[in-house]
């Protein structure tokens, strides 16, 4: 193991975050729910505060900390320049941007790029990975504190169609999912360094799901990884295993934690729950009839929501799994749905946001907007504003001042 480049830096990785802050893929909690209020329901072109142009492209999420929205980018032919963009929440104003040169394979499958994982912050610091493999950390005025080219330690860990798993921060502890069909792996990175605190062989078979933080009253937290054998669940600090799941599981989609129990992509949705001093979760329900696509399950006010590739959005009570109803949205997609205000934004391939209210008995488009843009990557939700970003954009719908 080698480090590639090396800032000893003081850094206080206990930051403060606000309530309300997006710091990783699918939200605080990974799980794409927001406490925002004020997010705009009907959606019309004048819910767009504003629009910037990006250097190129990407799927990762942005990230937004107080009044600063963080987003990566690849550009170049190769997709071997690697960005880091910070711009103002309230106007979009460019406050720095930070370039590097992918030191791993920046070969992709056409669909994504090299800025396909979303990067994850501490309140302190921000954490971004690309499919390169390439990881760097640099404070919220980007200012470099460490790079790390898990490319170059690790020259075997890629796939054929490029990496996409995004990052979690805990506890300290960066980690990230390497997980491949060669020389697969999951480490726990110091967050102030970048040094591996641990590494985990993994299932040698590509994966694209991301890790999840468990947090359970009274218990240590414990982070999730998924894979085709199932889940399990490691001490973020040592890497040290604490229980497995090994009946299979998706390797696209990622689970989602809601209230103590874990629903997870598995022929169709399997839900368990961990006990404490159990080796193993016990068995909640499972059912094959709400398997999603791309997209990873959303649980809004009791009901899970999956959607699968083709615009199918099923709800089902998350007690039992009863399938309560089904919607055809308009378009393809991708991107996981986020929700805030009891609302579920959905945003296809082609840039249509739909609107969804999914408590009522049956699903309701309540307003939608096409942005006509590409959009592959999970949407982001703070400041009371949706932020979306396509291949070539970001946007900020609604909101017009950060509170």
């Amino acid at each position: 193991m080698k480090l590639s480049l090396l800032l000893t830096a003081a850094l206080t990785v206990a930051g403060s975050l606000g309530a309300a802050d997006w710091t990783q893929v699918r939200g605080p909690n990974g799980d794409g729910l927001s406490s925002e209020t004020g997010v705009p329901v009907r959606l019309e072109p004048s819910s767009i505060t504003w629009s910037v142009s990006l250097p190129g492209r990407g799927l990762s999420s942005p990230l937004i900390l107080g009044d600063k929205v963080f987003v990566t980018v690849g550009s170049g032919a190769r997709q071997d320049r690697l960005h880091v963009l910070c711009f103002r929440v309230t106007d979009g104003v460019l406050l720095w941007e930070r370039q590097f040169w992918a030191t791993g394979r920046t070969m992709t499958h056409e669909k994504i790029g090299a800025a396909t994982p979303t990067p994850a912050s501490d309140g302190t610091a921000i954490y971004a990975i690309f499919s390169s493999n390439d990881c760097v950390a640099l404070d919220l005025d980007g200012r470099l504190l460490w790079f790390r080219g898990l490319g170059r330690d690790y020259p075997n860990a890629s796939n054929s169609l490029g990496m996409s798993s995004s990052l979690v921060v805990v506890d300290g502890v960066v980690v990230a999912m390497v997980e491949n069909d060669s020389e697969s792996f999951t480490a726990g990175l110091d967050a102030r360094t970048g040094v591996n605190r641990w590494k985990l062989d993994r299932p040698k078979k590509a994966n694209w799901t991301s890790p999840v933080v468990f947090k359970s009253p009274g218990q240590p937290n414990r982070v999730l990884l998924q894979s085709a054998q199932g889940v399990t669940a490691v001490d973020p600090t040592t890497g040290k295993i604490a229980w497995d799941i090994t009946e299979g599981a998706s390797t696209v989609p990622s689970l989602v934690v809601n209230q103590g129990k874990l629903v997870i992509p598995a022929n169709g949705i399997t839900v368990v729950e961990p006990v404490p001093g159990e080796a193993k979760p016990k068995s909640v329900w499972h059912s094959a009839q709400l398997r999603p696509g791309t997209a990873s399950p959303v649980v809004v006010g009791g009901r899970l929501l999956t959607l699968n590739d083709g615009g199918i959005l099923t709800c089902a009570d998350v007690q039992d799994g009863k399938r309560l109803w089904q919607l055809r949205l308009k378009g393809s997609f991708s991107a996981t749905p986020v929700a805030a205000g009891g609302h579920l934004y959905c945003v296809s391939e082609d840039g249509r946001v739909q609107v969804v209210d999914p408590s009522k008995a049956e699903g309701v488009v309540v307003s939608e907007l096409p942005l006509e843009q590409t959009v592959i990557g999970t949407p982001s939700i703070a400041a009371g504003s949706l932020f979306v970003r396509s291949d070539s954009r970001l946007v900020r719908l609604g909101g017009t001042a950060l509170r």
